[in-house]
């Protein structure tokens, strides 16, 4: 279920066309949960990672502040143009209220890190599921999440898809590294989600991030995955997927993985 005020309104103008590759990732439970997987090993190692223990809502609850994003985020992928706007201003101003608090700005460079793992991961989501983004699919999946950046207020975003593309590679170079932060947000991960789940994360983030990610984290190649991971979509399709995210996730987070679930709209 959207958020409140998250539904497109009749007559109104979508924020995403309802066709859009960008609404087919995040209508799906599945690749969000894997856009998160491999962001999660990127927030760890982010220089800015301090701000997250400034809030202290992250590290507290990784699983649930997942869920928390993906809402504010599917509140806008599956809005009007106008919802989607309020809500990014209210993402502004939760933003401002934390600088005040703390007497600093939160770095540009920062909030585009963020912005950059989202366009990123669900490329990645996308191929590790189901195939390859178009290159069509890619400028389209760019130019929805500049409109966010935008809408945030982020400063010097690319223009272009390929533009995007040599940004996030100097960005991966130059914001990442491997910190007490990353050490203590990986502690959480495991106490949250157990010790098998938790490798089983640490698993998916080896074949769902950059290799500069990778060997930050020391994270051991599991090539014999993927083949595995392509699987999922035949046993969804064998209506073994209950089941499946029963044996994954933590019960008292089932509801919330299913709600994120969101219908294919119709064509307007």
């Amino acid at each position: 279920m959207l958020p409140s005020g998250g539904a497109c309104h009749e007559g109104a103008v979508d924020f995403v066309d309802r066709n859009s590759i960008v609404r087919r990732i995040w209508g799906d439970g599945d690749m969000i949960l894997l856009v998160f997987a491999g962001s999660a090993a990127e927030f760890a190692l982010n220089r800015a990672v301090d701000w997250l223990f400034f809030t202290g809502k992250l590290p507290a609850d990784p699983i649930g502040r997942l869920f928390s994003t993906a809402g504010y985020a599917q509140g806008i992928v599956f809005a009007d143009a106008a919802t989607a706007a309020r809500t990014l201003a209210r993402i502004r101003a939760v933003h401002q209220t934390v600088e005040r608090e703390r007497g600093q700005q939160i770095p540009d460079w920062a909030h585009r890190d963020v912005l950059y793992m989202l366009i990123d991961y669900s490329e990645r989501a996308h191929e590790t599921f189901a195939r390859p983004l178009t290159a069509a699919e890619q400028h389209e999946l760019y130019e929805v999440f500049f409109r966010v950046g935008i809408g945030l207020g982020i400063p010097d975003l690319p223009e272009t898809y390929a533009a995007w593309r040599i940004d996030r590679e100097l960005h991966l170079r130059h914001d990442l590294l491997r910190s007490e932060g990353t050490k203590a947000l990986y502690a959480q991960y495991r106490e949250h989600l157990g010790l098998w789940r938790y490798h089983l994360l640490l698993r998916l983030q080896s074949i769902l991030t950059p290799e500069h990610v990778r060997g930050l984290l020391r994270l051991k190649r599991a090539a014999w995955l993927r083949p595995l991971v392509r699987l999922y979509p035949i046993l969804v399709r064998a209506g073994l997927r209950s089941i499946i995210q029963w044996l994954l996730m933590p019960s008292e987070y089932l509801p919330a993985v299913r709600a994120l679930d969101q219908p294919a709209p119709r064509a307007a």
